[in-house]
């Protein structure tokens, strides 16, 4: 990949988790607007089934790499409290439906999951249980620190029907490690890793982030080079998305001059991308790789691969409750997203309201911009062939493109486009291309990080 397209195209961009994107919701957003929207959805397609998110924000020490939202804290005694929020507010959802909700999916994540202990994460998942119906087919995941990951943690979750963890490595580099303020040695990764194993998971997944302060091409490789050793079923190869302006002073650990820029950054990928290709890994979506083995690489062959704020899923499902501070609902015509403040999360469930401060209704055009930018993400192209997803300013978006496709990073059907391998590694920048919403209202401030 040549470094003119890497400093031609790495611009702030959205991730596009959500379309619209979250800077484009509403700040001011009625709570009765987003019940009524979710209850109309629910029944249109609640019969397919839900996804639920829970956000566990508690970790013992900060990560000064990460971008989620959490609250660092060594008190345990916040465990109990917070996991009777989170029942309460499902059990208004529950209340809202009028019926027991069919479970497809569940996610934890964090924050830190395994901050809390194996006997409160099953008060947790029994308290969920009992006012739902679970498909027998659900898939159930959750993310496990490596340091505090016990086996009873795995056995725990395992015996109430988790099949998937996924394990935050990021970089075994000592250095690295000591910016990112994350210690944890390959031993205890593997030792993590064979746990599971051994008590019959059948997908562990590992997370690698590229793009780290003082990261250099030798530690990429040797962080590939010891992953591989584990064999885990799914790699998510993240580029670090330096937000300080965001996060505040929890990204501002180390100088700007310390963390890879563009080409460099680049550089890092690309090579990480062959290594984990050369060992089987193969790229199912932006950041995701799986092993041919694995249900996401299924997934992606069959054309069944979804995206949404919990990240790549073989699960269908157009709705999605998220429970917890800062988390997400998405009931495919609209986003809530609740308080990220606990106090006033608690504060709103003590008064039997559901926590939600923002959120966004879809118009008809958001709807099919949507499903468009879901292709690109999910099958690396799209098309408007069914009339339902044209929309007026595709002859606008096709002359953007023009240019990106003269790079090589597209090909022009007759009512479609397609990404090309080269492509892949600036689907965001393509995807913003449709992006109605940033063209007709660029922000003032950078609210996004670099596309590359």
């Amino acid at each position: 990949m040549s470094d003119t397209l890497t400093k031609k195209y790495n611009v702030p961009g959205p991730r596009y988790t959500s379309y619209p994107t979250v800077p484009y919701w509403e700040e001011t957003f009625d709570i009765t607007e987003w019940e009524n929207t979710f209850s109309v959805a629910y029944h249109k397609n609640g019969s397919e089934g839900l996804s639920i998110y829970i956000h566990l924000p508690f970790c013992e020490s900060l990560c000064t790499f990460c971008g989620c939202h959490k609250r660092i804290t060594k008190n345990h005694e916040v465990e109990s409290p917070y996991i009777q929020a989170v029942i309460k507010e499902w059990k208004l959802y529950c209340k809202l439906l009028k019926e027991k909700p069919l479970i497809k999916e569940i996610h934890l994540g964090g924050g830190t999951p395994t901050f809390f202990s194996p006997e409160n994460l099953k008060s947790l998942i029994d308290g969920i249980f009992s006012s739902s119906r679970i498909d027998l087919l659900c898939e159930m995941s959750f993310e496990g620190h490596p340091n505090n990951t016990t086996k009873e943690h795995l056995e725990q979750l395992y015996g109430l029907g988790f099949r998937r963890v996924s394990f935050g490595v990021q970089d075994y580099s000592p250095k690295v490690q000591q910016a990112i303020h994350r210690i944890q040695p390959f031993s205890q990764v593997a030792k993590v890793t064979a746990w599971a194993r051994d008590i019959g998971y059948t997908s562990v997944g590992h997370d690698i982030i590229f793009g780290l302060p003082f990261q250099q091409i030798e530690d990429v490789v040797d962080t590939i080079e010891k992953t591989k050793t584990l064999h885990p079923d799914r790699i998510a190869f993240y580029s670090y998305a330096h937000v300080p302006w965001i996060k505040g002073n929890g990204q501002r650990g180390f100088k700007d001059d310390d963390i890879p820029k563009d080409d460099q950054k680049r550089i890092l990928y690309e090579i990480g991308k062959n290594l984990l290709q050369r060992n089987g890994y193969l790229e199912i979506g932006m950041d995701h790789f799986a092993l041919q083995t694995d249900s996401l690489y299924e997934a992606s062959i069959s054309r069944n691969l979804h995206r949404n704020f919990m990240g790549y899923t073989t699960t269908q499902t157009k709705m999605m409750i998220g429970l917890g501070v800062s988390a997400i609902g998405d009931c495919w015509y609209g986003f809530g997203q609740n308080v990220k403040s606990l106090e006033e999360y608690y504060q709103l469930l003590n008064q039997s309201k559901l926590p939600i401060i923002k959120g966004h209704v879809l118009t008809n055009e958001d709807i099919i911009i949507r499903q468009h930018i879901q292709n690109l993400m999910c099958q690396f192209e799209t098309s408007w062939e069914d009339k339902s997803l044209y929309f007026d300013e595709i002859p606008l978006v096709l002359s953007e493109l023009e240019e990106i496709e003269l790079d090589g990073l597209l090909t022009f059907g007759k009512n479609s486009i397609k990404v090309t391998d080269l492509g892949r590694a600036f689907i965001r920048n393509i995807c913003m291309a449709l992006d109605l919403r940033l063209k007709r209202n660029r922000l003032e401030k950078q609210l996004f990080s670099m596309t590359v």
